[in-house]
C-alpha cells in the first residue's frame, strides 16, 4: 500500500517536473574524462569525452564600452523616468555612488529593489546618432549552451545588432538584428527562430519580437540557443543523440554556438512615437540592468575544469592534450595526429588521446630521412613522418611524386631521389617512372617529353603538321609556313589552299587555264598575276 502510494507521488512528480520544465537543466553527461576498469590485464584507464560544466560567463568577462565616455554622470545630468517619460527630475551622477550607473552594473546580482542597471548618456546631441558598442570579451573560445539574455531598464531599443567574433575580436559577424521595423532599418524581412528549420538554423534573421520601445512592459531581448538545439534534439531536448551527432559532424553548425567575444551595437533609443520628441531628449537614452550568457570553455572535449586565474580562464586538459583549449597533443604524445573528442556514441563519446610518440631509436625505421613516427592505430603499424629529401612511404623508402629513385645511390643517401624535370609542354603531367622517363603527350617523344615525333612539330608544344615539302604539299602555289600552315596566293583559301576562294563569292566560271584564277571570280584578284 505505501509502495504503491510512493510510485503514485513519484509520479505525479516526475509528471509536474516535466511540465515546469520546458528544457533539462544540464543537457550533457561528459563530466569524466577517464575511469579505471579491471580487466584480464588487470586495472586500466577507460578514457571518454568530457567538457566543463555550463556556467554563468559573465564572472570572467571584461567589457568594454565605445566611445569609452558614453556612461551618463560625467558631467552630472539629469533624464527622465522610465514609468513617466515626462517626470525628467532623475539625476545621473558618477562622483556619488548611489546616483552612478557604470557598466558592471549590467552584471551585478539583481536581488534587491529597486534594480541597479548601467545608463548611457541622454539623447542631447539629437539629430546626431546615438549609438553605443558593448563588447563582452573572455580571452578564450568558449560555447554557449542557453539564451543570451539582455534586459533594459530603459525601452528596448528601435535598432539593435548582436554580433559575435571567433578571433577574439579582430573580426565580426552579425548573430541577430532587432528592429521595431526590419525592413526599414536593415532592408530585411522580419522573422523569428520559429520560422526557421534544421535548414536554415544558421540564417542570420532580422526579429521585430523584442523592439517595441515603451508599448509594453517588457524589458528583456532575447537570443534563442536552446530553440536552436531543439531543431536537432526535439521541443524538450530530449533527443541529445541527433544534437551531439550534428555537432560532431557540421563544423559551421559547431562554430555558430562558439564565441570568443560578444558585442552589442545599440543604434537607436527606444522612441515610441514615430517622430522624436526634441523638447524632451532625456527620455532618450540605453539602460541595461542584466546580461545573462551562460556556456563553457571550448576544450575540445579534453577537460572538465576550466581554471579562472590571473584573469584568464584555461582548460585544465587531459587525454595527453595541452594548449588554452586542449588544441594539440602534448610534448612526446605526437604519435597519431591530434583529434577533438567526440559526443559519440552516447553516452560516453569517443576520447581520441593523444598517445605516445615512437622514438626515432627503435622500430622508428625511416633510412635517414626522418627522425620522427606514428602510430596508426587502425592498421596497427607505425609510419614515419614529415619525410625528407624528397622521399616517402611508410619508411621514407619512395620517392615524391615528380621524382625518381637514383639507382646507384643507397636508401639512406641524400641523393637517393632525383628530380623528373619533365618538359611541362610536352608531358601530360610532372611525374616519371621509376627510370625516369615522362608520360608525354600525343606527337611528343624523348625520355622528358621535349621532341616531337615524324609528322609533328615545336609550337608550344609538339603540335601535328599541317604541311610539309615531303607529304602534305600546299596546292595552287601555296608556300608552308613552319609546318603549321600553307600562305596561300590571294586567290586560293583553305588548310591546303585547295580551295577557290571565288567559291564562297557565290560561285566560279569554267574555261580558266591551269594555275589562273577561275572565270567569275572579280577581276580585282587578277591584278596581281598581271603585275
Amino acid at each position: 500500500m505505501y509502495l504503491s502510494r510512493f510510485l503514485s507521488i513519484h509520479a505525479l512528480w516526475v509528471t509536474v517536473s516535466s511540465v515546469m520544465q520546458p528544457y533539462p537543466l544540464v543537457w550533457g553527461h561528459y563530466d569524466v574524462c577517464k575511469t579505471q576498469i579491471y580487466t584480464e590485464e588487470g586495472k586500466v584507464w577507460d578514457y571518454m569525452a568530457c567538457q566543463p560544466e555550463s556556467t554563468d560567463m559573465t564572472k570572467y568577462l571584461k567589457v568594454k564600452l565605445d566611445p569609452p565616455d558614453i556612461t551618463c554622470g560625467d558631467p552630472p545630468e539629469t533624464f527622465c523616468a522610465m514609468g513617466n517619460p515626462y517626470m525628467c527630475n532623475n539625476e545621473c551622477d558618477a562622483s556619488t555612488p548611489e546616483l552612478a550607473h557604470p557598466p558592471e552594473l549590467m552584471f551585478d546580482f539583481e536581488g534587491r529593489h529597486p534594480s541597479t542597471f548601467w545608463q548611457s548618456a541622454t539623447w542631447k546631441d539629437y539629430p546626431k546618432p546615438l549609438q553605443v558598442n558593448i563588447t563582452l570579451s573572455w580571452s578564450k573560445t568558449i560555447e554557449l549552451t542557453d539564451n543570451i539574455v539582455i534586459t533594459f531598464e530603459s525601452g528596448r531599443p528601435d535598432q539593435m545588432i548582436l554580433e559575435k567574433s571567433l578571433d577574439y575580436g579582430q573580426t565580426w559577424q552579425p548573430y541577430q538584428y532587432y528592429a521595431t521595423d526590419c525592413l526599414d532599418a536593415f532592408h530585411m524581412d522580419p522573422k523569428s527562430v520559429k520560422d526557421l528549420s534544421q535548414h536554415t538554423v544558421l540564417e542570420i534573421i532580422c526579429t521585430e519580437e523584442y523592439s517595441t520601445g515603451y508599448t509594453t512592459n517588457s524589458k528583456i531581448i532575447h537570443f534563442e540557443i536552446k530553440d536552436r538545439f531543439a531543431f536537432f534534439a526535439g521541443p524538450r531536448l530530449r533527443n541529445m543523440a541527433s544534437l551531439y551527432g550534428q555537432l560532431d559532424t557540421t563544423k559551421k553548425l559547431r562554430d555558430f554556438f562558439t564565441v570568443t567575444d560578444l558585442r552589442i551595437r545599440l543604434l537607436r533609443p527606444a522612441v515610441g512615437e514615430i517622430f522624436v520628441d526634441e523638447l524632451h531628449l532625456a527620455r532618450y537614452f540605453y539602460a541595461i540592468s542584466d546580461i545573462k550568457v551562460r556556456g563553457r570553455c571550448k576544450c575540445n572535449l579534453h577537460a572538465t575544469v576550466c581554471v579562472y586565474d590571473n584573469s584568464k580562464l584555461t582548460c585544465e586538459c587531459e587525454h595527453n592534450t595541452t594548449g588554452p583549449d586542449c588544441g594539440k597533443c602534448k610534448k612526446n604524445y605526437q604519435g597519431r595526429p591530434w583529434s577533438p573528442g567526440s559526443y559519440l556514441p552516447i553516452p560516453k563519446g569517443t576520447a581520441n588521446t593523444c598517445i605516445p610518440s615512437i622514438s626515432s631509436i627503435g622500430n622508428c625505421e625511416c633510412f635517414g630521412h626522418s627522425n620522427r613516427c606514428s602510430y596508426i592505430d587502425l592498421l596497427n603499424t607505425v609510419i614515419c613522418v614529415s619525410c625528407k629529401h624528397n622521399t616517402r612511404g611508410q619508411h621514407c623508402e619512395l620517392c615524391r611524386l615528380g621524382y625518381f629513385r637514383n639507382a646507384s645511390a643507397q636508401l639512406d643517401d641524400e641523393n637517393v631521389c632525383i628530380e623528373c624535370y619533365c618538359n611541362p609542354l610536352g608531358s601530360i603531367h610532372d611525374r616519371c617512372n621509376g627510370s625516369g622517363f615522362c608520360e608525354c603527350k600525343t606527337g611528343t617523344t624523348g625520355p622528358k617529353c621535349d621532341e616531337c615525333l615524324p609528322g609533328n612539330s615545336w609550337h608550344y608544344g609538339c603540335q601535328p603538321n599541317v604541311c610539309d615539302n615531303e607529304l602534305l604539299h600546299c596546292q595552287n602555289g601555296g608556300t608552308c609556313h613552319n609546318n603549321v600552315r600553307c600562305l596561300c596566293p590571294a586567290a586560293y583559301t583553305g588548310i591546303l589552299c585547295e580551295k577557290p576562294r571565288c567559291e564562297e563569292a557565290g560561285g566560279c566560271g569554267s574555261g580558266a587555264g591551269p594555275g589562273a584564277p577561275p572565270p567569275g571570280c572579280p577581276a580585282l584578284l587578277l591584278l596581281p598575276l598581271l603585275l
